[in-house]
């Protein structure tokens, strides 16, 4: 089967950009688009224009007050001292020239995805320069400004009236996904993500469930530090399975941080290539199951942005089109090209080799952790089934 996919782009992503020696690099969204024209994956028919979100736009997530604190730091008129008030001029988020524009580009460019698919132009569509899923409503953090996710579904709730369901696979938590909807009942938000107890932002517990009518439509797994490949994915896809049946949505959004791998620098997750295939094929199938294939997929994390993210970033849009990932070697004039600019070796294939990073000496006890959590996140859901069959009865 072959899907109509969109593919959003702008040259200008790269201008997200806090200085040249920090982990967050948009390099990597030219890295993954390049690997996919060498493949002859995409060809300029695919391409979407990006766009620029207005400040009424990125109100449905973001407050006035926040937004023209923004501009005032892209614009040098913003004191530190006020900066760190919205989160802004902090290790983390240091203030750059043209703040608010680059900011505003990647949200924009999510609602083009978002309209492409909702108006029946694709079935999914991808924006690599999203994923942003730390920023509040008023505050920055961990690398994001604006959270693109946080208004894309605000908008689809307006313009669409659809039920959407957000799924996060970064590494961190998404919390600023999940508090933004925490209390509504047509967002459901899942998030499988390295436990907070080592890793920034330290929320994403199980039992962190929603509020008030949201109540039951939050999920989070935190998976235990070196989690591999097959631990993460038999929790992923039980309980994302369980979570369609259970919400059925019109729409899914997916956020796709590629910080999980064994060589990401600021995690302790130990997956390889193998789970960035299954990411997306999963999304793929639940989408067409569930949703008439309406399916908008972000970027997110990412820092080994030469040997993991083009290839985990690349598989997403293969999929999309056709189900089936990249196999075998890639291609020789996108390794001759980078391999120069490149301070790491490339790998040659799209598949991590077989015992690529040592054994982990207590992989049995974290499989049952994980088991543990898995079990505990879905209790409600668990719980309401044996509620209606026993009333069936």
């Amino acid at each position: 089967m072959s899907c109509r996919s969109g593919f959003v782009f702008s040259e200008d992503f790269t201008t997200y950009k806090f200085r040249d020696d920090h982990p967050f690099n948009q390099m990597r969204v030219l890295l993954a688009k390049d690997l996919l024209e060498s493949s002859g994956a995409l060809d300029e028919g695919d391409l979407i224009d990006a766009r620029y979100a207005s400040d009424e736009e990125l109100e449905l997530a973001h407050s006035k007050t926040y937004i023209e604190a923004v501009k005032k730091a892209g614009q040098g008129l913003l004191t530190e001292e006020e900066g760190l008030e919205y989160g802004i001029g902090t290790e983390d988020t240091p203030m750059f020239e043209g703040m608010h524009e680059a900011s505003s580009l990647l949200v924009g460019s999510t609602l083009s995805a978002i309209d492409a698919v909702m108006t029946g132009e694709c079935e999914h569509a991808l924006n690599l320069g999203g994923g942003l899923h730390h920023g509040f409503k008023r505050k920055a953090s961990g690398f994001c400004i604006y959270n693109d996710g946080a208004v894309g579904i605000r908008y689809i709730r307006e313009k669409y009236n659809c039920k959407v369901l957000y799924v996060d696979t970064d590494a961190h938590h998404g919390d600023g996904v999940q508090w933004a909807f925490y209390d509504d009942p047509n967002v459901c938000t899942f998030s499988i993500h390295e436990t907070g107890r080592y890793l920034f932002p330290g929320t994403g517990n199980v039992n962190e469930r929603g509020l008030k009518e949201g109540y039951g439509y939050s999920f989070n797994l935190p998976i235990d530090a070196f989690t591999e490949d097959d631990s993460f994915l038999d929790l992923y896809e039980t309980a994302l399975k369980e979570i369609m049946e259970f919400f059925k949505p019109d729409v899914i959004v997916t956020q796709n941080g590629a910080d999980a791998h064994f060589l990401d620098p600021l995690t302790h997750l130990c997956s390889t290539m193998k789970i960035y295939e299954r990411i997306p094929q999963l999304a793929h199938e639940l989408a067409h199951q569930y949703c008439d294939g309406r399916w908008i997929a972000l970027g997110g994390g990412g820092y080994d942005i030469w040997r993991v993210v083009p290839r985990a970033w690349a598989q997403i849009w293969k999929v999309m089109n056709d189900q089936e990932p990249f196999q075998g070697a890639l291609p020789s004039n996108w390794l001759d090209h980078w391999q120069k600019k490149s301070p790491v070796t490339l790998p040659t294939h799209w598949h991590d080799p077989e015992n690529s990073y040592k054994p982990i000496p207590r992989k049995n006890e974290i499989t049952e952790k994980n088991a543990k959590v898995l079990e505990k996140s879905l209790q409600l859901i668990h719980n309401q089934k044996k509620y209606n069959n026993s009333v069936g009865h």
